[in-house]
């Protein structure tokens, strides 16, 4: 979830108003309402229709080179890898013109290859919606539908963008690089939350609420922290997440299948990086689900404004990595109820002594999407965190110095 706005325009402030008690009811009230009238078998069964990039797997599967064959998308990176470099430098790049929209998502192809790719294959999206205009059937909606996608392709194309992950299908998947992820010492993974897709990867308006402007103000904030250490930031929208209120963003389906991709691209980074993830809001919940088997290198999970992580505590999540939470006092998350029935529900509330996780101050940050805002104590600790500097870090008011340590955890019992 990520603001009122993205919950529905139709739901006004006022209506979260009045005691905790009763804002907690209003939103139970609402997903029961949800369920009713939207159909819960109807939306777990949805399958998005194949797209250009099932068609692009097909051909890449067919294809060869030198008459070898390619390895399979879903191949380990360390054979992508191994396969790359048998190549020479012409091959990887005809590969890369050929099958651009493979080549820019196969995990263990070579970064620059991945962003030379990515950008054949942005040029070609610019092309099929050019065609799309065509169709004398598109509604005027449809026109302005398709001219939003041209633009932000375009965008995406400007400059040296480094895009690690492209795919145009549906509401459409992306993922950017900002430093050299091959000779970085530490690398940060922002993961947004609801409504995150191509037409919202970037915003020229409130630009620290989408995850381009949070992973660049990440970035320039680590390298504030920490001149000497070399960082890159990804911004991280390779997965599907749920559209607005509903039960998808009540549920875990998609932070399953969310989890599988970011898995996928830790185990892919390459180098020995250490890696950070910062989970805003329903991206918790990808990164509490991802963490039960995520590699070592990933040393610290920070999650801000999260409905829950899909554990009862620290412990359940697994894994070595630090977890650490942080939550602003007007953030409207807090009056979710943090319960769990049948498939809905994520758990505890990740900033309860219940949980256990390492408190982090909010300080400066309003609302649920300010926590990336430059000048917020947030944003100040992710960076702290994300370079390794964990004695810096301030923490919550009443917490003293000691928010590098775990919260103390009373017994806990849930509904």
């Amino acid at each position: 979830m990520s603001s009122l706005s993205e919950l529905g325009s139709s739901a006004p402030a006022s209506w979260f108003s009045g005691s905790p008690a009763s804002r907690a009811a209003l939103v139970l009230g609402l997903v029961l309402i949800l369920l009713a009238t939207t159909g819960w078998t109807a939306i777990r069964t949805h399958r998005p229709q194949p797209g250009a990039r099932a068609a692009a797997q097909a051909a890449w599967n067919r294809a060869s080179a030198d008459g070898r064959r390619l390895p399979r998308p879903e191949s380990s990176p360390a054979a992508v890898r191994d396969f790359f470099r048998s190549l020479g430098e012409r091959q990887r790049r005809r590969l890369a013109e050929r099958h651009a929209l493979v080549v820019g998502n196969l995990n263990g192809a070579p970064t620059a290859l991945r962003y030379r790719a990515n950008r054949t294959a942005l040029r070609q999206a610019i092309a099929a919606e050019r065609t799309r205009l065509d169709d004398p059937r598109l509604t005027e909606l449809g026109r302005e539908q398709v001219a939003r996608r041209m633009q932000r392709y375009g965008s995406l194309l400007r400059g040296n963008r480094q895009i690690l992950a492209f795919d145009p299908t549906g509401p459409g998947r992306v993922a950017e690089v900002f430093g050299d992820l091959d000779s970085a010492q530490r690398v940060s993974v922002v993961v947004p939350g609801v409504d995150t897709h191509l037409l919202t990867f970037e915003r020229t308006r409130r630009t620290f609420t989408a995850p381009v402007g949070m992973a660049r103000a990440l970035h320039r904030a680590e390298r504030a922290a920490a001149p000497r250490v070399r960082t890159a930031v990804i911004a991280w929208a390779d997965y599907t997440s749920p559209a607005g209120v509903g039960v998808d963003a009540a549920a875990g389906r998609l932070a399953a299948a969310g989890a599988v991709t970011l898995r996928a691209l830790v185990r892919a980074l390459p180098g020995s990086s250490s890696v950070a993830l910062f989970c805003h809001s329903y991206g918790s919940v990808v990164c509490g689900v991802a963490a039960r088997s995520l590699p070592s290198r990933v040393t610290d999970i920070a999650v801000a404004g999260s409905p829950g992580m899909r554990a009862e505590r620290v412990a359940d999540l697994g894994g070595r990595a630090r977890i650490w939470a942080t939550r602003d006092a007007d953030d409207w998350i807090e009056d979710v109820p943090n319960l769990e029935f049948g498939a809905l529900g994520h758990g505890v509330d990740p900033v309860s002594p219940a949980f256990g996780a390492r408190l982090l101050s909010a300080a400066g940050a309003t609302g649920h999407t300010g926590y990336f805002v430059p000048g917020t104590a947030s944003l100040a600790n992710f960076a702290r965190v994300g370079v390794g500097d964990l004695a810096a870090v301030s923490c919550p008011p009443g917490r003293g110095t000691g928010c590098g340590q775990p919260a103390p955890s009373p017994g806990h019992r849930t509904l």
